[in-house]
């Protein structure tokens, strides 16, 4: 299990990294968000423990490294681990992409457990933060049929070229992994844009973001 610490007190990375269990491999450390990114970019570790406070960036902290990690969301699993209990970071780092939100009061045997859990695909809260995720998800049910209609305008094919280019993917990449040509992807893009009324990929990116379709 290898696992990228995220946090820019150098203290409590170490104590995390000697209270982990064994068979958990610590493979690299960073302590802000642009540090973060390049890391999870070059280790692409199965575990990301990641404060929500980080500095550097354009000061979104642990959600900006999540969006800006979006293309490795299907391959790096992000659990977050801070001081804050507050539903707003809460919620704001799961709707980024966080599988879990855990606080640094957690023992080393929980925060071993539950990054297993996340490696494994499980979502995992401590106790009083899975309140805030209930909520905030259930609020977001009434969404789900404006959600439907939008993505209803798009072919099944549109929508993967979606999803793709709402991650970061570059128009030749999409192309390799949809086994289609680069004018076919560009196609796509525009017919997305489009129907969705949207005028640029950033656009595109926030308004999957801002529907979990990432």
């Amino acid at each position: 299990m290898r696992v990228l610490i995220v946090d820019d007190h150098s203290i409590f990375r170490s104590g995390l990294r000697a209270d982990l269990d064994e068979g958990i491999e610590v493979v690299g450390e960073a302590a802000d968000v642009d540090g973060a990114v390049r890391a999870i970019q070059a280790l692409e570790p199965h575990v990301v423990l990641l404060d929500v406070h980080l500095p550097g960036g354009e000061g979104g902290g642990g959600a900006e490294v999540l969006r800006r990690s979006g293309r490795l969301l299907d391959r790096v699993r992000f659990l977050a681990l801070s001081v804050s209990d507050s539903a707003e970071d809460v919620v704001g780092v799961i709707r980024a992409g966080a599988r879990g939100y855990i606080t640094k009061g957690s023992s080393g045997a929980d925060v071993s457990r539950a990054v297993r859990a996340v490696a494994d695909g499980d979502a995992v809260f401590s106790p009083r933060l899975a309140g805030f995720v209930l909520d905030a998800f259930g609020a977001a049910a009434g969404e789900q049929a404006e959600r439907d209609e939008e993505l209803d305008r798009l072919t099944a094919r549109e929508r993967e070229v979606m999803r793709l280019i709402a991650r970061g993917y570059a128009y030749k990449e999409v192309a390799s992994r949809l086994f289609i040509s680069i004018k076919t992807v560009e196609s796509h893009v525009s017919a997305v844009l489009r129907k969705l009324q949207l005028s640029s990929r950033h656009e595109l990116a926030a308004w999957a973001l801002a529907r979990r379709l990432l």
